[in-house]
């Protein structure tokens, strides 16, 4: 079970060594301006294999619990599915539903810990295999392994690295699993953390936030939903900054820093390494001031 590209290498691997009754992914989407509909990563993915595929629009009932019945599964990996399991599915495998979460839990429960790992500054992030229960990522561990943050990471660096890690993390982990040699331990409470759904209003950027937070979010809303700001009755898109060394602006002024655009904040300035002016490709800050005549008004 599963639907982003996160947990396509997962789906990979399970094909090349087990024996996959089936693929659940979440139902298609109508995205862009002609709201065509577009599969999941994972749906795609299951169909190059041959494998069967499912997109209940409800996972609740007996609708979709006869559908699993039928396919009699051992074990039921989830990774990025989107949706909370109910009991009946969760009692339905012998070994269990087993997750594979990209944080280190308990700190990062919920559907967004890549996201929030960089936002909030973590220095290192990891992948966790768990014993699904019925709350928000709160079964017990199997497995974690830990993997460093650099600097740079984006959602867009960092989440294909994660998939890696979790990949061969549960193969190990199954094998050991099934042979009944894991001992689960209860996650600590008291460290728990919980991310939220991040929107696409979320993107938008706060210049009263520091430099350093905003940085943080580029990196963490890129590729989606992206950082953002007004410009001229639009909008500009920001895909690398740097943190300023001084304050020379009041937050949310537009200023110019050797030869890159930079807006003030509520602590040094923000400068803009690659933007993407509304309708326009990405460029970097000093090509965009080449032409924008505009950006001190």
């Amino acid at each position: 079970m599963g639907s982003p590209d996160f947990a396509v290498p997962i789906l990979r691997m399970l094909a090349e060594n087990y024996q996959v009754m089936g693929v659940v992914t979440q139902p298609d989407q109508p995205v862009g301006r002609g709201r065509k509909l577009e599969a999941p990563p994972v749906k795609h993915a299951a169909q190059d294999l041959g494998l069967p595929v499912h997109q209940p629009a409800k996972i609740k009932g007996n609708e979709f619990l006869n559908i699993l019945k039928r396919l009699e599964p051992e074990a039921i990996i989830v990774v990025a599915f989107g949706r909370i399991l109910p009991k009946e599915i969760l009692d339905l495998p012998e070994f269990g539903c087993i997750n594979v979460h990209a944080s280190l839990l308990p700190r990062w429960r919920g559907a967004s810990p890549i996201q929030y790992a960089i936002l909030k500054g973590d220095q290192q992030t990891g992948v966790t295999i768990m014993l699904m229960d019925e709350g928000l990522d709160t079964g017990a561990i199997l497995s974690q392994e830990t993997l460093v943050i650099d600097e740079e990471d984006t959602v867009a660096t960092l989440s294909p690295r994660l998939a890696r890690v979790g990949r061969k993390l549960l193969l190990k982990t199954l094998e050991e699993h099934f042979a009944g040699k894991t001992q689960p331990e209860k996650q600590d409470e008291s460290s728990a953390t919980y991310t939220k759904m991040i929107k696409k209003d979320d993107g938008r950027m706060d210049f009263k936030l520091s430099a350093e937070e905003l940085e943080r979010q580029v990196r963490a809303f890129n590729p989606w939903p992206s950082s953002y700001f007004p410009y001229r009755d639009a909008f500009i898109k920001v895909w690398r900054a740097q943190v300023g060394e001084k304050q020379n602006m009041k937050p949310g002024e537009r200023g110019i820093h050797n030869d890159l655009p930079c807006i003030g904040t509520s602590t040094t300035d923000l400068y803009l390494l690659e933007i993407q002016p509304s309708g326009k490709r990405p460029m970097s800050g000093k090509e965009f001031l080449n032409g924008a005549h505009h950006w001190m008004e």
